[in-house]
């Protein structure tokens, strides 16, 4: 079985292409923090996604560095010969689904401000239960 599951943040705005048959595919980098930290600190692993047709479309359209997105798909392995004529092997993502999780205006709102601004300390009292 082949299938995995991710969730995080975009690292650079999506990039849209189209094949020489014209389908649409999208690439783009999603940081996942790792369950388990070292040494206190929580190592992040950087994904390369590809989308294709009217989702990567989507993609291009809706997500944007930063968002939050949940990908269902598969990994896939490839190699090919560098320049320089040494083997090169990638690993990608090939999204089946994917979802945003974050909405563009909270990525417009996050752009504008650190996210810390409107922050205010909570008190028991504040808390609904």
């Amino acid at each position: 079985m082949n299938k995995v599951f991710l969730i995080g943040n975009l690292t650079k705005d999506p990039e849209l292409n189209q094949t020489t048959n014209g389908i649409a595919y999208c690439r783009f980098t999603l940081a996942v923090s790792r369950t388990y930290s070292k040494d206190g600190r929580r190592d992040t692993d950087f994904l390369n996604i590809i989308v294709w047709r009217t989702q990567a479309e989507n993609c291009a359209k809706y997500l944007k560095k930063g968002s939050k997105a949940a990908v269902v798909g598969s990994i896939q392995t490839s190699s090919y010969d560098g320049k320089d004529g040494t083997k090169r092997y990638t690993t990608d993502i090939v999204a089946e689904e994917v979802q945003f999780l974050s909405t563009r205006n909270d990525n417009d709102v996050r752009e504008e401000s650190n996210g810390f601004d409107d922050l205010k300390p909570v008190n028991d009292d504040d808390l609904p239960f």
